[in-house]
Parts: structure tokens; sequence; C-alpha cells
């Protein structure tokens, strides 16, 4: 069993973040928090999970991914474990089993592993990892896995050597009953690039596989270096690049769910608020706020409340939010950059902490 030890201490010793701090690391380690996702389970119980990256971290050789649990809603947490050759990766469940789905390092290769038990021992345990892919250049984020006419969906990007940015969109998918863990229960649809033709933005990236109001399947993805979304649909063996919408909190990573009981999707993002010199240069880098929005259509984004903010955007950041609906509320998790006994993050992006975050009551 993981000590609790150092994190009591480190906790005891510094200023709290908000919500309930799940992990920390202190950035003299040269390891900081990255891809944190949420799952809850078949018993109410919720698991986590984070990686790391930084200069002390192999991201680049054989990424390591942490797993949490906890049993009381997500008032307290625990280490169950933590593996290796796992990166950029979410938790699901499916027929009762958890599973964690990414690369095995920084443009490593997809990866699937699952853990073996079901009920209280979930997650605490895995398989080996199964490679998707022989070859190497993968990239994602904590993104949905969606179920759509008998099958399970999940969006995906691949990067060709060369220069950062030139990253291609395109969907995974497997049928419900297959073996998820076999590389043959899994078909790829053909790679897109960033439509050339758009005078806006610089590439896409972390795309949320969503069914649309009209049962399709869409991929809603990231832009850089501006505050919109760019959606793509399914058509047969590929994705088609429908438009861009406005979105605040575009340039950074969201993940979108549909909520049957309002009809609506629903995020949690990070708007670049025209209060920070830095939101008309660079939006990606203004982490600082956390805001819920919602959209009848994918298309019309509507924000309903601040949730976080600080007013710092240099170094304090709620990003990267992966999150769940339980019942009335909302449950997440960040990759937060805060105070700590050190003096806290090295920048809002290097994230030294992640926290559970609970919102009650978001559909009023």
């Amino acid at each position: 069993m993981f000590a609790a030890l150092p994190l009591l201490l480190s906790l005891l010793a510094g200023p709290q973040p908000p919500g309930v701090v799940i992990d920390h690391e202190l950035a003299s380690t040269g390891r900081y928090i990255g891809s944190p996702s949420i799952v809850k389970l078949p018993d109410n119980s919720f698991v986590a999970s984070h990686d790391f990256f930084g200069p002390a971290s192999r991201q680049s050789a054989s990424a390591t991914t942490r797993i949490f649990k906890s049993s009381d809603a997500g008032r307290t947490w625990h280490q169950v474990g933590e593996v290796k050759e796992q990166f950029w990766s979410n938790l699901f469940v499916h027929k009762g089993f958890v599973y964690l789905l990414g690369t095995n390092y920084e443009y490593g290769r997809i990866v699937i592993r699952r853990s073996p038990a079901k009920g209280s021992k979930a997650a605490e345990d895995w398989s080996e990892p199964s490679y998707l892919t022989a070859e190497t250049g993968y990239h994602t984020a904590p993104v949905p896995v969606v179920t759509l006419k008998g099958r399970l969906y999940r969006a995906f990007e691949f990067h060709p050597t060369g220069p950062w940015g030139r990253f291609e969109a395109f969907v995974i998918s497997a049928k419900e009953g297959a073996d998820l863990m076999s590389p043959a229960s899994w078909t790829f649809t053909k790679r897109l690039p960033f439509p050339p033709e758009q005078t806006e933005g610089k590439t896409w990236l972390e795309g949320n596989a969503v069914v649309t109001p009209e049962g399709k399947l869409a991929d809603v993805l990231r832009v850089d270096n501006i505050e919109k979304a760019a959606i793509t649909y399914l058509q047969g063996d590929r994705l088609a690049f429908q438009k861009l919408v406005n979105f605040p909190g575009g340039a950074k990573k969201f993940t979108i769910r549909y909520d049957r009981k309002t009809k609506l999707y629903w995020t949690l993002s990070n708007p670049a608020l025209p209060e920070y010199p830095e939101s008309s240069k660079s939006p990606a880098s203004v982490r600082n706020t956390l805001v819920l929005m919602s959209s009848p259509n994918l298309e019309d984004w509507t924000v309903k409340k601040t949730l976080l903010s600080h007013p710092d955007p240099e170094k304090h950041a709620f990003q990267y939010v992966d999150w769940q609906f339980d019942g009335d509320d909302i449950v997440a998790v960040s990759r937060t950059a805060f105070d700590d006994e050190e003096g806290g993050a090295k920048r809002g992006h290097d994230a030294n902490f992640m926290t559970f975050h609970r919102f009650e009551n978001f559909r009023k």
C-alpha cells in the first residue's frame, strides 16, 4: 500500500488549492502532473489517474501513470497503483471493467490496459499493456469514450515527424461485445489534417468523440491558438471538417458530455478573459479560470457559471479538467497549478497538484 504521509506533511506545510488534493508533486522534482482522468465505478466509488511530464519524468521514453481511488464520494483519496508505459490516458468503464486508453509515451504507440478485477478491487491491479499500433507518433489526452449503434468510439491524433503542430485527427472504434484488449477488434478512420484553407487557427488536437443530436458521430477538437473549436463528422471511413465555432476556452483541452435530462451538451473550459494581456496574444496559455458551459447543438455555447478562478494567470491554473455526471452534480479532476511550500508551480502549464472538485446542482 502506498504511504500517504509525505502528501499529508506537504499539505500541512503550505497553502491549499481549492477542492480536495489527490496528489502533489513539488516543482523541484522536475516532474509535473498531467492528464487527469476520472470515472465512476458501478459500486459508486471513483477512480482517478494522472501521468507525469517534465524534464525528470521520462515522458518521451517510458511514461508513468498513477491511479487513485475514493470510496467516500471524493472526500478522501488513496493511491492504489502506478503503471509504466501509460501516458495521455483516460479511464473508462465497459461491462464492469475499468480500462486505461492512451499512448505509452509522448508521441508513442496507442496502448490499452484493463484492470482484471471488478467491485471493490477494481483498478488496484492492471494487465500488461496491449499495443493497438505498431508505429509511433500518436497523440491524445483524457477524452471521452462514447457508444453509438453498438460501437465504442474515441478520438486520437497522429503527428508526423517534423515541427510541432501538424496534427491529423482520426477516430478509433470497436464493437461493444469485442475483446477490447485485442488490436484486431479496433478499426481506425483515415487521418485528417487541419484544413489548409482556414485563415484562423494553426492546428487542432485533443478531440472529443461526441454523438450529435441527429445521431451522428462528431469529433470536436481544440484549436490552437484561438478561442474556437473545430467540428468534424464521421463519414464512412474518414472524418469530414464542417466548421469552426466560437468556444470560450477552445484553445485549451476540454471534455464534452451529453446530459439526457437537459438535452444539452456540457463542458468545463478555460476562457481567456479580456482583463489579462496574455489573452489576446496567447489564449492557450491562460488557464486560471474554469467555467461551466452548455450547448444544445455543439455549435452555440453559453457560459453558465464561473466555477474556479485565481487572479494570477502566470503560475495558477485549473486545466485539462476531466469530469463525470454524478446525479445532480458534476465531479471533476483538475491539473492544478497553485501555491505550495516551495512557492508553487514553475508556471501555470506545469501543474503541481491533481485536485478533485464537486460542483453541486449543475443543472440549476
